[in-house]
């Protein structure tokens, strides 16, 4: 049986005002090529670059936040290779003293343990014309701060190795050190992967740029089969970098892999290596929010909500952080009792209803706190059908109005008491005996019909639940 051994190499590339070395802007949504350039960040004969102190904050930052040892003692190396979008021939990157290093990420009860996270820049970026004999060079992106973790080889499958992605992707978001955005390059995974029978690793395969989940998980399932399949057949893996095709789902070679040896590091000359006091460090540390993990474990406790909803206000932050906004909101204006429906009742709004409304009405924010608190307030179930309190909902988004105004001049409050709703349903009953025959000889499933008759005579008003239990004692007297 063979075993898959995966560990990942994860670039991110830091949102800041400038780029790593100098003041050009990092703009990744600039479309005219070439613009957010200048001569440190092109690599031209005398220029001296100066650290971007920002970007050093944001490495520390995440490496606090991924249970790290952090470096009192760092510097910059020189990692010398020649690329087409490489303006200086070599890259200011780390290698021997990385900011951050032995820190391990929990996924599913499994501590993934992370090698090191160093900060370096990030390349240009080539532009291939379709049809063309010839390629483009862009290098706004060149000189980016770029952020690499890289994990130990602890990762057994493709879902694991999808699901600290995930998570990654997510911290990321929650320290606000970078939007992450995979389609624009901003988080590019690489996957080193081997198999093996035996207690020695495998030879080992790198699968490079992969710019989605779906792309880590399906790249690595693909991977596991090839390398299981040359083995059967008495084949050699050979140790490459590869590239993987979204359409076709295959991983293809594209060259040999090189070891560190082949970049010839050594201490970059034009920067002073960086010290770090304690205090400093702990200052950083004080910065980081309340993480995920953290917060779905208060969120069950607190709220008393279900896994899914949970697992929804926290991979949607500015949701989750609405919903505790609405909730301190009632608070202040209802029992402890009332409280728990309300958290009920404004945690299935926020998740089913408010979104496809505002995107029906397009209308891009939500309402403030205080009046979508107002709305959770208004609607409890024994006053407000469901189907009047969405038209509350919709018309509470498109004017801003007060919902207890809406309910007024609408006439939504519902009928609950029994003697009223039952003067209906006798009326119910006497325009139709034939259905009511029914029933009483044993067809059950015309209730309904009944019920709809009742709620239709009171215009929607009746209570449904009062409606049902009246009908039904009645028609068994």
């Amino acid at each position: 049986m063979y075993k898959p051994t995966i560990g990942l190499e994860i670039h991110i590339e830091l949102k800041t005002k400038t780029k790593m070395f100098c003041g050009c802007l990092n703009d990744p949504d600039e479309k005219q090529p070439n613009v957010n350039v200048c001569p440190v960040c092109m690599g031209h004969p005398g220029t001296l670059p100066v650290i971007n102190e920002e970007a050093v904050k944001k490495v520390i930052k995440t490496g606090l936040a991924l249970n790290c040892q952090i470096a009192e003692y760092s510097k910059f190396e020189r990692k010398s290779y020649f690329y087409p979008d490489l303006p200086k021939g070599y890259q200011i990157s780390q290698w021997h003293q990385p900011f951050c290093k032995e820190g391990f990420l929990e996924i599913g009860g499994k501590k993934i343990k992370i090698r090191r996270i160093h900060l370096e820049e990030d390349t240009g970026k080539l532009l291939h014309p379709q049809g063309a004999d010839y390629s483009l060079v862009d290098f706004n992106r060149a000189g980016i701060p770029l952020m690499e973790l890289v994990t130990e080889p602890d990762i057994s499958s493709a879902k694991e190795a999808k699901e600290f992605a995930e998570e990654l992707h997510l911290i990321v978001h929650y320290l606000d050190i970078s939007d992450a955005d995979m389609e624009k390059g901003q988080m590019r995974v690489e996957v080193n992967i081997s198999v093996t029978k035996g207690k020695e690793l495998g030879t080992k395969v790198e699968i490079k740029n992969l710019n989605s989940f779906r792309s880590v998980e399906h790249s690595i399932d693909y991977e596991i089969k090839r390398q299981i399949d040359l083995l059967n057949k008495g084949e050699k893996i050979i140790q490459e970098t590869r590239g993987w095709d979204d359409i076709k789902e295959v991983t293809f070679s594209q060259r040999q892999k090189e070891e560190a040896h082949d970049y010839r590091y050594f201490p970059e000359p034009d920067l002073p290596p960086l010290h770090f006091t304690k205090k400093e460090i702990e200052e950083i540390r004080d910065e980081i929010p309340e993480l995920p993990q953290k917060r779905k474990e208060r969120l069950l406790k607190e709220y008393g909500l279900d896994k899914n909803s949970v697992n929804i206000f926290v991979y949607n932050k500015n949701l989750g952080e609405y919903f505790e906004g609405v909730i301190q909101e009632i608070k202040a204006s209802v029992s402890k009792k009332e409280l728990v429906k309300a958290i009920k009742r404004a945690t299935n709004y926020l998740i089913t209803d408010l979104p496809g409304l505002m995107k029906k009405n397009n209308i891009p924010n939500r309402p403030s706190l205080e009046l979508f608190a107002k709305f959770i307030i208004s609607i409890p179930e024994d006053k407000i059908s469901s189907k009047g309190a969405k038209m509350v909902l919709e018309e509470m988004l498109k004017n801003r109005k007060d919902p207890s105004q809406i309910i007024q001049e609408e006439g939504l409050v519902q009928i609950s008491d029994e003697a009223e709703i039952e003067k209906i349903i006798k009326e119910v009953i006497s325009e139709n005996q034939k259905v009511v025959q029914d029933y009483q000889g044993g067809k059950e499933s015309v209730l309904q019909f009944l019920v709809g008759q009742v709620m239709a005579k009171s215009k929607g008003k009746a209570n449904p639940q009062t409606v049902n239990k009246l009908l039904k004692a009645i028609l068994t007297r």
